[in-house]
Formats: structure tokens, sequence, C-alpha cells
């Protein structure tokens, strides 16, 4: 049997050619080549391990005829065009957290930095002023450190900050009360580790619903004399704002990592009083290259011989049977999984995914692996369905599956359940004839819509006129509506109206739209 073929095109810990080798793999390490001598190269090989200096664009996998799975050793995977892989049925892997307590360690020694003013007091020191009486820091132990984020690396920082003997709050929507006491920390909301936090560090990634979570309105609501250090992404603090409450020493200090822009060749941060910065550093440790670099050799290696997928960022865990079966299902999973995650997405604590019909008769694995994926991926921009269950399990998520045999209204149903501090809230949705997914009911009211593009998610009270105002209001934006869907309990009680529109819809227009008279909440959905 000929032994498949790894190309290693970017520099990397030697060991991981090692790895290759042992577990049965042919390996190349030839670096530094132009995208032009990559792809006249690239067809020989079944594997491409890289990091961030090879861009494997469309035209690398079109000449990559034999190649089968592309691996980055790091969690980065912009340089690589995951559509075209995946519709060259290339799996494209990642190791999202081969990085994690050097992340963390980051975090600590800039979280250090900025209460003992290390790096202005340095630069005073080597200017020879002696300027002791100049930097007055302050002690770390006692004080409270706000957690943003509670996941891999959260997690690993909570433990840090408990070992230095500080209490830790931490907000996130996926952390149970029973993960928060095993990590040893207090679940708190946004606005009260705002108000209490001494120090706050960010460990959450970049999605619509964490941008701009340190807002110049949630900056203002921090305690006075807060620190604030961001090693996760850049956008998830207003830059402007946190320059101008630095300036009125409302902050008393802060350490970024990631920029909004980068390279930061310039940002209205630099020259601030008590902040630091560093060049995305939060991955650079020798450590941490080893670690990415031999973790993607194994997931690659037993991709290659044995069929095993670890960390895919395009690919399910499914038989070859299985696939052709599950797939409409997992499609419509995903999007039920995407509503709800939208829809009511703070305080999670439990998710309860049920199937009927003809879904009763499958794995439900994958179709659980989809819910998650949808929940979760308003979250986390790393997330997919071979690591959506880990990533739920690892914040202490109640997951639960319930498998109907009996027959219901429509010949297959999935339904998903989210438990919240609000209650109970679930939606469900069935395949139509031609194996398109369709939503059938959005909270107790029945509703049949196609979940697609951008999408207004309204409750209102039921009146006549309502309707027009809506339509009347969007028209004036310049915004297209497609289709329109609605229900309601009851003629004159509370309705649902679903609208997918040509474009998104600014939160202007949406402001305007919550003082139409009898609107109850109105949002923006994206699928």
């Amino acid at each position: 049997m000929t032994k498949p073929k790894v190309l290693i095109s970017d520099k990397m810990d030697p060991n991981a050619a090692r790895i290759f080798e042992e577990r049965g793999c042919d390996v190349d390490v030839i670096t530094g080549k132009t995208p032009e001598e990559l792809k006249a190269i690239i067809g020989q090989y079944d594997g491409l391990a890289i990091r961030s200096s090879t861009k494997v664009t469309k035209e690398i996998l079109e000449a990559g005829t034999n190649l089968k799975v592309v691996g980055r050793a790091g969690i980065g995977v912009d340089n690589v065009d995951i559509p075209a892989a995946s519709a060259k049925g290339v799996v494209v892997m990642n190791t999202p957290f081969g990085n994690s307590i050097t992340t963390a360690e980051h975090a600590i020694a800039l979280m250090f930095a900025l209460a003992r003013q290390l790096p202005e007091a340095d630069l005073s020191t080597q200017a020879g002023k002696w300027e002791k009486n100049r930097f007055m820091g302050v002690e770390v132990t006692g004080k409270t450190l706000g957690l943003i984020g509670a996941g891999n690396i959260g997690s690993i920082v909570a433990s840090r900050a408990l070992g230095l003997k500080m209490k830790v709050v931490a907000f996130d929507p996926f952390l149970t009360p029973e993960r928060a006491v095993e990590m040893g920390v207090e679940k708190a909301d946004l606005d009260t580790l705002l108000a209490k936090a001494d120090f706050i560090t960010l460990h959450t990634p970049l999605t619509d619903q964490t941008r701009n979570i340190l807002s110049a309105e949630n900056l203002a609501k921090t305690k006075k004399g807060v620190r604030i250090v961001n090693c996760a992404r850049g956008g998830l603090v207003d830059e402007k704002a946190l320059k101008e409450l630095l300036d009125s020493g409302h902050i008393a200090g802060a350490a970024l990592d990631v920029f909004e822009t980068e390279p930061a060749k310039d940002s209205p941060l630099f020259g601030a009083p008590n902040f630091i910065c560093t060049p995305h550093l939060g991955a650079s440790t020798t450590e941490a290259q080893v670690n990415v670099a031999l973790q993607v050799a194994e997931q690659m290696a037993d991709f290659l011989v044995t069929g095993g997928v670890t960390n895919a960022l395009n690919m399910p865990s499914l038989s070859a049977e299985e696939a052709p079966k599950l797939k409409p299902y997992m499609a419509l999973a995903e999007k039920l999984g995407t509503l709800v995650g939208q829809l009511a997405h703070d305080n999670l604590a439990k998710i309860a995914i049920e199937v009927e019909g003809a879904a009763a008769q499958l794995n439900q694995k994958p179709i659980t692996a989809a819910v998650l994926t949808g929940v979760m991926k308003q979250y986390s921009d790393t997330v997919n369905m071979v690591n959506a269950p880990f990533l739920a399990k690892e914040r202490g998520l109640d997951v639960r599956e319930v498998r109907h045999d009996r027959e219901g209204e429509y010949r297959t149903l999935v339904r998903v359940t989210v438990s919240t501090s609000q209650g109970d809230r679930s939606v469900a949705g069935t395949l139509f004839g031609n194996g398109q997914p369709r939503l059938v009911e959005i909270f107790g009211i029945g509703i049949e819509a196609d979940l697609d593009g951008d999408m207004l998610y309204i409750v209102n009270t039921d009146a006549p006129g309502f309707i027009g105002s809506i339509g009347t209001l969007l028209g004036t934006a310049g915004i297209n509506i497609g289709t329109f869907h609605l229900g309601r309990r009851e003629a004159g009680g509370e309705a649902v109206l679903l609208l997918s529109v040509d474009s998104p819809v600014s939160e202007t227009v949406l402001a305007q739209a919550r003082e139409i008279q009898g609107v109850r909440l109105i949002k923006a959905l994206k699928f």
C-alpha cells in the first residue's frame, strides 16, 4: 500500500516531520516556495501542512489533484480558501487549543506590567532618571479580575488569577453555575462585572455578538481605576473611547496585544497614559510553536492513515453511508441552532435537541453537533461540527438528546429548546419534500418560514396596519422585503413576524422600528 505523502511548506518544528513518518506518512519539508512554484509540485501530495506564510488559494487547491487535507499549525485560517477547499473535497484542519497556555500567560504578564507600570519605569530608568517616586503601582492580591469569556483560555487565566489570590468574576453566556463553582469563579452578568472588576481581561472571539463588547457605553460603566487587558481579538474594545477614558483617568491603564486594524502602524491609543501594547504576541512562545506543529502533524497523519477527524473546519464526523441521509437534517439543525442562538443567547444552561418521525430513525449525534454549531457560532469564530460538542462540554452546558418514536403533525421534526434565565425557549423545523429546511414553530407560535440570508424577527401586538407600518419604514430606508411570514397566538394577541430582506438592517432603522406602536421586540438575524 502506498504511503500518504505530505508537504510541509512553512517553517515548523522538525519533530512534526518525525511524527508524520512514525505514523505512516512520507513527508517532504520544502519551504519558501512562490505560489507558482507551489502549484507546480502540490499535485504530488495528499496533505499540506502550513503556518501563516503559505496561501492556500483556489488555484493551489485546483492544482492539488491528490490533495485530501490541509492542516494549519495554529488557530487562524485566513490564508486558506475554505469554501474552495470544501468544493474540492479537501478537509481543512487547525489547532485551536495549542496556543491556550501561551495566550493566557501573556494576559497575566500584561496585567502585571500594568499594575507596576513596568514599561514606563524601564524606559525612565534606562534614561538615567531614577524616578522612584513617580511609579506607584498596585498589588493584584485581593483585587477582583473580571473575566469576559470563560472558555479554554479564560479558564486558564482564572486558575492563574486564583493562584495569585485574586477574586474572579466571569461573564460568559455558556458558563453554567455548576461550571463556575468548579472553576472557583463568580458567574455574573456583564454590568455586574464592569461595576466590580479592578482588572478586566477579554477571552472571547470576535463575532456579531461580541464586537465592541467594551463599547463607549460599557467602558463608562467600569469601576474608576480599572485596568483592561485584551489578548483575544481586535474589535472587542472601542479604541477611541478607551483613549478618552485613559486621558480622563477613569481607566487607570490598558494593555492590548491585538488591534482593530493590524498591523497597527497607527492607533489613537499610541501615546496614551499608562498604555502598553505588543504586536500580537499571544501565541509567540517556543512551546506554543512546538505544540501546534506536533498537533497538526498528529491530526493530519491520523486522517490520512486511519480516517480519523479532529478539529476539521469543514467536515462533520460522518461515515460515508450516513452522510447523504443526514446532510439535509444537519442543515435544518444548524439553522435552528443559529436562530435560537441569536434570539436566546444569554445565560444558556441547558439545550435539548428532540427528533421525531423520520429524523428519529437516524444517527442523532451529527444533528446535535449541527445544532450546537449554530448556537455557539454566535460566540466563537472557530466552532465547527467536530469541536462544537467539546466546546459545549467545556463550558458545562447540559446537552440532552431526546428521540420520539411517535408520529406527529409533520413527517419529520427537529425541535431545539434552550433554558435561559427568562425561561425555556423553543424552535422547531421540518424538511419539505425537496429536502429544504423550514421553520414551523418559534417560541410556541406556529409559523412557516425559510431561514436564509438577512432577516428581521419582530414580536408585536396583533393589530390592523402593523405590517404596512413596517413595510413603509423599510421601504423609506431603501430595504427591499423578499418574503414575510406571520404567526400569532390569537387575534389581537402576541404575533411574530419574520421578514427576509435583501440587505442588512442598520441599528438606526431598528431603533426607528422600535418606536412603531405595537412593537415589543425587534432583532436583526443572519443565516
